[in-house]
């Protein structure tokens, strides 16, 4: 058995450049071994552990889908929002819920206390995403990488 204490984790940061996104998180998952360029199921996982932590009057990122990947949460400890196709949420300490593929998603947290979230999701090989605010696509395969664009046909520039 493999084990850690989440407390003893280390915390990483983000923040977009204008500071309108930032959050924190701690992969659990890669402390307790996961290797998540690998193909090897055993090095992978079957899923990724983050503890998240969103400060006060923050979200962690753009509104955004995912083509394969489900997304489970479970609230910590703070309050906010979870917002989707419907609208907004409110979230509060003991609260789960789920995003399958496809469903967009963000959260918002407008308390007075970071907002604590335990986040797991599978690992699907080839994962891209949509962010229908922007109308932008994110690709991982062969490589990240953000994009736009207009649609081709699938013959365009093959023949």
């Amino acid at each position: 058995m493999k084990k850690v204490n989440t407390s003893e984790v280390e915390e990483f940061k983000w923040a977009s450049p204008k500071g309108n996104f930032a959050g924190s998180g701690r992969n659990v998952s890669e402390a307790l071994g996961r290797k998540p360029t690998s193909m090897d199921i055993m090095e992978r996982h079957p899923f990724d552990v983050e503890m998240l932590r969103i400060p006060p009057g923050k979200t962690p990122y753009p509104y955004h889908s995912h083509s394969a990947q489900w997304e489970f949460y479970h609230v910590i400890s703070g309050s906010g929002q979870a917002r989707d196709e419907s609208g907004l949420t409110p979230i509060v300490a003991g609260d789960a819920f789920l995003f399958k593929p496809g469903e967009p998603h963000q959260l918002i947290n407008d308390g007075t206390e970071d907002l604590v979230i335990y986040v797991v999701a599978d690992n699907p090989i080839g994962e891209s995403g949509h962010y229908p605010d922007s109308d932008k696509w994110i690709v991982r395969s062969p490589e990240r990488r953000v994009i736009r664009s207009n649609a081709l046909d699938y013959f365009d520039r093959e023949e």
